[in-house]
């Protein structure tokens, strides 16, 4: 594997959230959610972790850094705490939070891989991702190869010699397919490569790759994690803590870091993350299961649905199914077009994880960049980002949108 550039004298030694508040601290998902990095504040009590609004740190003597931090691009007490969160949540070595979830990936794909080295790319990719590998990071010499994960032959076959990542969504937006995560795993390291799983849809309380086998996990912060659609972020945790060292390295070197207040929103949305997924997904479950029996709905995606084609792995793999999920309309792209704009309760917008509830067309929307590629979504195609209101009135704005 390419190596990543080394470690120099630049002082990243709080950057990375691990240790104490780890995982191994606490058992329960959400006691760690609400207490790992989030003790109360030493100096004053207060029992939320403090939005520390500051660029640089008063030194104890030339070199003598004062709690191990000196600027806020390198660490900041606000990030540390998210960061020891993220890991405990992943049951990670390390975890890192960044600008955006782009951000994050950039700097993951831009530390692990050179120019020349190639990823194999789950071929139903989120649109950013996909904009990212083949008009970004294409012209610095990175190369990809969109694959079907769920054919493991494929993934096999996929694979060269200069394969450093394989790239894996599960379930992937905005088609729901779902990737055996230990299968890829294998395969990854058995090629000397590496598996990166964007956990986004999911959330660590409904899956954690890290105990599958992966090596880092990718999330976009924005989502489930923040949950209230009033953030932006991304965040990586790696299962090595030398790799998450290294990672650190980039994340200081390249700058798209978290800001102190987006930080403190993300902690805050994770205190409510496990409450929060549990109703988003009964009602995307009682929401799939109305779609599949309506006449101008061709197909739901929904891992949740006995008849979904990764059903099983899923199963085996999350401990629930999501609140995402997408169907196609018998009469096309007209009909898709028509039902996005018809809904009411359902804000026609783009993203998804947050409270309220959002409808879009992917491939007018989130996924247009992937027009004409081997990405392409189907036209036909809505997405819904399952709320958490009332499961009644989702259905009642549904069904007068289908008319």
């Amino acid at each position: 594997m390419s190596g990543p550039v080394p470690m120099d004298g630049d002082d990243t030694r709080t950057a990375v959230g691990a240790g104490a508040t780890g995982p191994g601290r606490y058992r329960g998902f959400t006691t760690r959610a609400i207490h790992a990095g989030q003790e109360p504040d030493p100096a004053t009590g207060a029992v939320i972790v403090p939005v520390h609004l500051t660029t640089t740190y008063k030194q104890d003597g030339v070199g003598g850094l004062r709690g191990g931090y000196e600027y806020s691009r390198s660490a900041n007490p606000t990030r540390t705490a998210l960061q020891e969160a993220l890991a405990a949540l992943e049951e990670g070595a390390a975890g890192l939070a960044f600008a955006s979830g782009l951000a994050a990936e950039d700097t993951l794909l831009r530390t692990v891989c050179a120019p020349g080295d190639h990823v194999v790319l789950t071929g139903d990719a989120y649109g950013g991702t996909f904009r990212l590998l083949s008009k970004v990071l294409a012209r610095w010499g990175l190369e990809h190869t969109p694959t079907d994960l769920t054919d493991l032959d494929a993934v096999r076959a996929a694979v060269r010699p200069t394969t450093r990542v394989v790239w894996c969504e599960t379930p992937t937006n905005p088609l729901l397919g779902i990737a055996d995560i230990a299968a890829l795993a294998e395969i990854a390291h058995a090629a000397g490569a590496l598996l990166v799983v964007d956990n986004t849809f999911a959330s660590p309380y409904l899956q954690q790759p890290l105990t599958l086998g992966a090596d880092v996990v990718v999330h976009s912060t924005t989502k489930y994690l923040g949950g209230h659609s009033d953030v932006v972020g991304g965040a990586l945790v790696a299962a090595d803590g030398g790799l998450g060292e290294q990672l650190a390295y980039h994340q200081n070197a390249m700058g798209a870091v978290a800001g102190p207040f987006d930080a403190w929103l993300v902690l805050r949305g994770i205190k409510t993350l496990a409450v929060r997924m549990d109703r988003h997904q009964d009602n995307a479950a009682r929401i799939a299961a109305w779609l599949a029996g309506h006449p101008a709905v061709a197909s739901v995606l929904y891992p949740g649905l006995p008849d979904h084609p990764g059903h099983d792995v899923a199963a085996e793999q999350m401990s629930g199914f999501g609140g995402m999920l997408s169907f196609r309309m018998r009469d096309g792209e007209e009909a898709a077009l028509r039902v996005c704009e018809r809904a009411r309760l359902f804000t026609l917008a783009e993203s998804l994880g947050g409270v309220e509830s959002l409808i879009e067309h992917p491939g007018r929307m989130t996924h247009a960049s992937a027009a004409g590629s081997p990405l392409e979504v189907p036209a036909d195609l809505v997405r819904l980002s399952v709320g958490i209101e009332e499961a009644d009135d989702l259905l009642a704005d549904l069904d007068q949108a289908l008319g």
